[in-house]
């Protein structure tokens, strides 16, 4: 493997002035707190391609990862595949302009779904590094003008859909869901060094066990095994939680440690959302019409039959991750059809598929501002809703006509929507 180098020429030192405090930032995948929701209340609802735009940048290629936002700085994954290159761009929020870009060239095979370019994961950052996962290329640190600070190489990353798991911070440990595939492991590294503190096997798929609920023919039954699921970190009564969403089942680990707290039965062979959580309960969903549960955090061992709090033995198509509010979840799937469903009985409130300008199929993972919700399909139509148990009631459909199964950014009162053309810059116009 052969590093590339792919600095722009662009001065960076008045640009890390403690200005970059001034927005609210958008650190990970899933937002400040792991769980798709802002604090923020003046976000825009309305757009199309010229009313709201700040700004608007072609991308090089395709891609389905999301940025993450600190301050005056985007963060965008992004594969060159021409180029066998992978890669982070630091894009200057306030114009769009490109900063620098880092990655490195991976030459050999990786298997990976036609959907499902390289670079998916979000990057995540402190507001002092910004930390990347490459897949089989590795995993990298940069500082926030683009200097490598350490890289860690964790093996081969081996599923023909791929991967997509993005790191988590969690105060001095960088966490990341190597997996899937036979060597699948939830990791922790130190942030400042890249030093391993701790790592833990995913469950293995076992042939003479495990018995995939798909018809599979001729092809490998462990392709339909693995979990793409981002971890998260939760407070379960004081004390912190890792919580893991892996096939059959779903873990606490102690994040300091990796020492297991408990775990639930009842997941899924194939796990495509990350867990949500709320009102002290953890929900994971299956993916490809698999099994999902709810449990509640804070247990001790195998807490199956007494933490569980509600089991289906065949969810819907889901693939993006919803959000939990006023004991309700929210979270749409793959056909684009929205569900609100009671957190603690998992009775179904209301279920809506709202008109897509195009192609209404939706892989992206809500996120939520105010009373508001956020649902972006394949045809880069967002929808706004309110989080009303009652009813679904749209405020808004914003379409932007370009293909995406990214997430949505909320950072300062400004929304970024990445898509395999673009990246837009969204921000209601204000007076001087």
């Amino acid at each position: 493997m052969r590093r590339h180098d792919l600095r722009f020429g662009v001065g960076l030192v008045c640009l890390l002035a403690p200005m970059w405090l001034l927005a609210d930032p958008w650190p990970s995948w899933r937002g400040p707190r792991g769980d798709g929701v802002s604090t923020e209340r003046d976000v825009p609802t309305h757009w199309d391609t010229t009313k709201n735009i700040r700004w608007r940048i072609s991308l090089p290629d395709r891609g389905n990862g999301t940025p993450v936002a600190w301050g005056r700085f985007l963060f965008v994954p992004q594969a060159i595949e021409q180029e066998q290159r992978r890669t982070l761009m630091c894009i200057d929020r306030a114009t769009g302009q490109m900063l620098w870009q880092k990655g490195v060239t991976y030459t050999e095979k990786e298997a990976t779904h036609s959907t499902n370019p390289y670079c998916s994961p979000s990057p995540v950052t402190d507001g002092e590094r910004v930390i990347v996962w490459f897949g089989s290329a590795g995993l990298y640190c940069f500082d926030l003008a683009g200097h490598e600070l350490w890289s860690a190489q964790l093996g081969k990353q081996q599923h023909v859909w791929g991967h997509g798991a993005s790191p988590i911070l969690h105060e001095n440990l960088c966490i990341l869901h190597f997996g899937p595939g036979p060597n699948a492991f939830v990791i922790a590294l130190d942030k400042q060094s890249g030093k391993e503190i701790w790592r833990v096997p995913a469950p293995r798929f076992a042939q003479d066990q495990a018995k995939p609920s798909h018809p599979v023919g001729n092809q490998d039954p462990e392709i339909f095994w693995g979990s793409w699921a981002t971890p998260m970190v939760v407070n379960a009564d004081g004390r912190a939680e890792l919580i893991l969403a892996w096939p059959q089942q779903v873990v606490a680990l102690d994040p300091k440690t990796g020492q297991e707290f408990w775990r639930c039965g009842g997941l899924a062979d194939l796990v495509y959302c990350s867990p949500m959580f709320g009102d002290g309960i953890v929900v994971a969903l299956g993916g490809y019409n698999g099994s999902g549960l709810a449990v509640k955090a804070g247990g001790s061992g195998d807490v199956t039959s007494t933490h569980r709090v509600w089991h289906e033995e065949r969810s819907r198509l889901r693939l993006g991750t919803g959000i939990i509010h006023d004991g309700h979840i929210y979270v749409n799937d793959m056909n684009g059809a929205i569900d609100c469903i009671e957190l603690k009985t998992n009775a179904l409130k209301w279920r809506e598929r709202p008109k897509a300008t195009g192609k209404g199929d939706s892989w992206s993972s809500f996120v939520k501002a105010g009373q508001h919700l956020y649902a972006v399909n394949q045809a880069g139509d967002v929808f706004v809703f309110k989080a009303n148990p009652e009813k679904y009631e749209q405020v808004a459909r914003n379409s932007v006509g370009e293909y995406t199964n990214s997430t949505l950014v909320i950072s300062d009162g400004e929304i970024f929507l990445r898509t395999h053309d673009s990246l837009w810059c969204i921000a209601e116009k204000k007076s001087d």
